[in-house]
């Protein structure tokens, strides 16, 4: 135990940490810390010293020490609502929000109208996807401080959560209208605008965040998505490059370089990026089956490789135009892929045996992901594979279609007008279904093979006897190739039916958004991975009503019916 001190050195140290207190406040850490340290020398039980030498500790990014500082000021006082609401912040910082938000209710049970505790439980809050709990916490703080700067940007971003963005807007404008010095705030707007599709201004006001705060990494990167929305690849890549130099392992600024490599032809650089998709924010892990990975360093011949689809069906078909190449070397091939294209696979050129993701799979010796084949092949822009997969729909599925369709006078057109809603991009790919009305004026019968309908969508279908809706009955892809073996054109935006007509060789219109996916490229009249498809493209981001006038003009021109199936 350490002698008492003599009543005479109290009023020194009371005098010390104040004067620490006033170089903590004023930045100067360094100094500061070295004060509570003599303090606590002199006084290891000294709560203020312990506390704000717990505060210092954080700052400067060792949160497990500043747990153990501020946990041991606890045991002496507590009772402190602002060591309880520190404490807070360090378990946050320590990725433990359950136990932060227990602090900050403790800190919250003593001090109820506590603005810091209540605006850092709301952050916590939103770090748990609760946003309209946070939303209340920072209401709570604002009724108590109108003027509280975080409170409002942090009500900005609970609003902006909730998809309230408009609002969150005109909170970060207030915010700023106080203090305009503020980076993260300038960023977060930049978020709120970049929900809203108003890229230009969501570009503004990232360049307002990095003229403040020049080496904020993901400004630079959300400002780089802005940029490639608006067709600005050469400056998006800039952006991507300087991330990255700041964050070298920032995996989702890599893979949006990647994106933008590609975009923009090169494929080189592009898809070694590429492989950065593994670590990027919210993908799964890749699936490892204890084989070796092989991304083409030595040859295959006389070995089975497993190939694994891992996104979109769309992605699948795409690339599975690699198998047929991978048996001409001698390799022998097992495609694991989604179920619904399992029946439809099973018919591809050169696979040895397909199997449905879950199922058993047969012994093989290496595997590869079907979006890793590009770079395993070291693809240029000038040596896709391209053609026709040769898929084909299957006989007894045709027989299955033929009656209902044989119905519909010809030309027939296939229709899609929506992806998966859950893809990052969806809401600029996916088109209203409203938006073709001026099509069916054409000489021509349309036939619906969109399997998901979105609200309204059945209302609409139902009143339009110019559109015949099968999408509902396609129990899979096989179901899908059928019914475009008997169309004439498929008309569709940019979704994985897109991919089955140019894999069986059906003509192929395809509706993109101003800035598509990169296999789309970005100014070109038709794709390098599918040279035989019609490319409509936007004239300016959301300009569905052009693409549409377009398509209409080309329909009066009449289509050619394909031959019967």
């Amino acid at each position: 135990m350490p002698k008492p001190l003599p009543p005479q050195a109290l009023p020194n140290i009371a005098r010390a940490v104040e004067d620490a207190l006033v170089l903590h406040r004023q930045g100067r850490l360094a100094e500061a810390e070295k004060v509570y340290m003599r303090v606590l020398k002199a006084l290891p039980d000294h709560f203020d010293a312990l506390h704000l030498l717990g505060m210092i500790r954080l700052q400067n990014g060792k949160a497990g020490e500043a747990y153990r500082l501020i946990a041991a000021a606890l045991k002496i006082n507590p009772r402190s609502a602002d060591a309880l609401s520190n404490l807070g912040l360090v378990l946050h910082a320590l990725k433990r929000d359950t136990d932060a938000l227990a602090s900050f209710d403790k800190a919250l049970a003593l001090v109820p109208d506590h603005a810091d505790a209540l605006n850092n439980r709301g952050n916590v809050l939103l770090n748990l996807k609760r946003p309209p709990e946070a939303l209340a916490c920072f209401d709570r703080v604002l009724a108590l401080n109108p003027r509280h700067h975080d409170a409002r940007v942090n009500r900005a971003n609970a609003l902006t959560e909730l998809a309230r963005s408009e609002e969150a807007i005109a909170e970060y404008d207030a915010a700023l209208a106080t203090f305009p010095g503020d980076a993260i705030a300038h960023f977060n707007r930049g978020n709120a605008l970049l929900s809203l599709r108003r890229h230009a201004e969501a570009i503004a006001a990232y360049d307002k965040a990095l003229a403040i705060s020049p080496e904020h990494a993901t400004a630079l990167n959300n400002r780089g998505l802005a940029r490639q929305t608006l067709n600005q690849h050469q400056e998006a890549l800039a952006d991507y490059a300087k991330a990255i130099a700041l964050r070298k392992d920032d995996a989702d600024a890599h893979f949006n370089h990647a994106l933008a490599l590609l975009t923009t032809g090169d494929y080189r650089r592009g898809f070694a990026e590429y492989e950065w998709r593994w670590r990027r924010t919210g993908m799964p892990p890749r699936r490892s089956s204890g084989k070796p990975l092989w991304l083409g360093e030595y040859p295959l011949r006389g070995k089975t490789i497993l190939l694994q689809s891992e996104q979109g069906m769309g992605d699948t078909i795409l690339f599975a135009r690699y198998v047929p190449l991978l048996a001409q070397a001698g390799a022998k091939v097992v495609l694991e892929v989604q179920t619904e294209l399992k029946p439809l696979l099973s018919h591809l050129e050169g696979v040895t045996s397909v199997v449905a993701r879950g199922e058993p799979l047969p012994p093989f010796d290496v595997q590869c992901p079907m979006g890793s084949l590009p770079l395993a092949f070291k693809t240029e822009l000038a040596g896709i594979p391209v053609g026709a997969l040769g898929l084909r729909a299957s006989q007894d599925r045709i027989e299955k279609w033929r009656p209902r369709l044989d119905q519909l006078a010809r030309p027939r057109i296939a229709i899609a007008w929506a992806g998966n809603p859950a893809q990052p991009n969806d809401r600029n790919r996916s088109m209203p279904l409203p938006a073709f009305q001026p099509l069916l004026s054409a000489e021509a019968r349309f036939v619906s093979i969109q399997r998901d309908l979105r609200a309204g969508n059945a209302e609409w279908l139902a009143r339009e006897p110019r559109i015949t809706h099968v999408g509902g009955e396609l129990d899979d892809f096989a179901d899908t190739a059928a019914v475009i073996a008997l169309v004439d054109l498929v008309i569709s935006v940019d979704t994985s039916v897109a991919h089955l007509p140019a894999a069986m060789g059906t003509p192929l219109w395809v509706l993109l958004a101003y800035s598509p996916d990169w296999r789309w490229t970005f100014d070109r009249e038709t794709s390098p991975w599918f040279p035989a498809a019609r490319l409509f493209r936007q004239g300016a981001p959301g300009d569905w009503d052009g693409v549409i006038a377009h398509v209409r003009a080309e329909l009066k021109r009449g289509i050619a019916p394909a031959g019967t199936a």
